[in-house]
């Protein structure tokens, strides 16, 4: 963009993408100021590296003197200071487009998409990467301790980011390398169904280069015929390029990395989570397309101790470890599940709380089955996100769909009535996950007193 902006505006700039578009600027020299409905340690943090922030949504925020104004998806078309930039005629541009612009100066872009499991395999990408000597630039949607944060300021070399499908934001951008994870139903409230997401990431394929590489799971392999790119793919089993082999669960997770029927590596994961062994092949194999050595991947791989809201252990309370996780699609939930009866003795204790009326409405059934495998599950309201509430769907419709299925849930009204449940039913070998991709991991300071906790301000 050689800074041919002075002042750029963020609408919604403590959001976790948002922020590292914002501080990556800041570091660049530009002026970068923004607002956000509330404070958090992310607004804090670039407050301290230079932005001025506004805390709520005011047209007065916007003013001539600012060159371009960044949105995010979640911001409303009334939003009132993406109004008055656009009655004072100033240059507008949504987050993927002014990403997708950032990536037109770097010589390869990697870019990481699918359903669920983008973050801990861009995660994995990241740990791999600083084992180089490539001095990566890496925008990350969730926070990464070895990282410091969600943003890694690095060469013009290589770009790693997430890619999200959502109204299509994907194609904006103009990657190099694409990792492709798994292709589910989500975002319906902008999909017509799955046929139509299929399609958008068909496009998004045809967005690499003749010399590019498209990493993709063995199962979607049908739908990407006929690329000019080299397609690469993993899975489970030999059906794949990459594949595991020998996988071992306990103590930890480890495995042998298989290329078409030789031997790539011993992997070992410090992460939880039988999921996380594919999302580290696909890592695996876009890194050796790459032409990164087996030792760096190895080791980086082996470093990587996960991210921030992905099955993030928080502390203990009477005796149940406390786990917070980002799950927030049926397919996500149940591994998150899966997951934790590896490790738990006594009960799973589930606090959920659905993410957008659309995606609850169009996914009853499954969130309902999905919460089937704990133990006991707690619904509070929906959370709106983007949306507004139009009394189609409410969480106590899932607690009915589970009561057809044989099992009983409870509601909560509040975080506080949330967690009054668990403290008359959690005990010593029992697991509590607070999930969802809001903001329900508010619940955890109340049960955990702050000092126990580990939040990284």
């Amino acid at each position: 963009m050689d800074n041919q902006f002075n002042h750029i505006y963020f609408i919604g700039i403590g959001g976790i993408s948002m922020s590292a578009l914002a501080e990556i600027m800041i570091e660049e020299g530009v002026r970068v100021s923004g607002s956000d409905r509330n404070s958090s340690h992310i607004v804090k943090r670039l407050e301290k590296a230079g932005a001025k922030i506004n805390i709520g949504h005011e047209a007065k925020n916007i003013n001539k003197d600012i060159d371009l104004v960044v949105y995010t998806s979640a911001i409303a078309n009334d939003n009132p200071e993406l109004l008055m930039a656009q009655e004072l005629n100033l240059f507008i541009m949504d987050r993927a487009e002014f990403l997708g612009l950032i990536m037109k100066k770097y010589k390869n872009a990697i870019c990481v998409s699918g359903t669920h499991g983008k973050t801990t395999t861009t995660g994995m990408l990241s740990s791999i990467l600083m084992e180089t000597e490539i001095n990566p630039t890496i925008f990350l949607g969730g926070e990464m301790d070895s990282m410091g944060g969600n943003l890694k300021h690095g060469s013009y070399d290589l770009m790693l980011t997430e890619a999200c499908e959502y109204k299509r934001n994907f194609l904006k951008f103009n990657p190099t390398v694409e990792l492709i994870l798994n292709i589910e139903e989500d975002h319906l409230d902008y999909y017509r169904d799955l046929s139509d997401i299929e399609d958008a990431f068909l496009e998004y394929a045809k967005k690499l280069p003749a010399a590019g590489y498209l990493i993709v799971n063995v199962k979607n392999k049908d739908l990407f015929k006929g690329l000019e790119c080299s397609v690469v793919t993993f899975g489970p089993d030999d059906s794949a390029d990459y594949y595991p082999k020998d996988v071992r669960l306990v103590p930890s997770l480890s495995y042998t990395l298989m290329h078409k029927g030789e031997k790539a590596a011993d992997i070992d994961l410090s992460v939880f989570g039988e999921h996380n062994i594919l999302n580290s092949v696909a890592a695996a194999a876009a890194c050796i397309s790459l032409g990164i050595g087996v030792e760096q991947i190895v080791k980086g791989l082996s470093s990587f101790k996960g991210t921030h809201r992905r099955y993030e252990f928080r502390g203990t309370f009477n005796g149940a470890a406390v786990i917070d996780d980002y799950a927030h699609h049926p397919s996500e939930m149940k591994a998150t599940l899966k997951t934790a009866r590896s490790y738990t003795k006594g009960k799973i204790i589930t606090v959920f709380q659905p993410h957008t009326y659309t995606r609850t409405i169009k996914l009853l059934d499954e969130f309902a089955e999905a919460l089937t495998h704990c133990d006991q599950a707690i619904l509070l309201d929906i959370y709106a996100a983007r949306e507004i509430n139009t009394g189609m769907v409410h969480s106590k419709d899932i607690i009915s769909k589970m009561k057809l299925l044989g099992k009983d849930a409870a509601y909560a009204s509040s975080f506080q009535e949330a967690a009054d449940i668990i403290k008359s039913a959690a005990a010593k070998g029992d697991t509590i996950i607070t999930m969802g991709a809001g903001n329900v991991d508010e619940i955890v300071p109340i049960l955990i007193k702050s000092e126990e906790l580990r939040i990284k301000n």
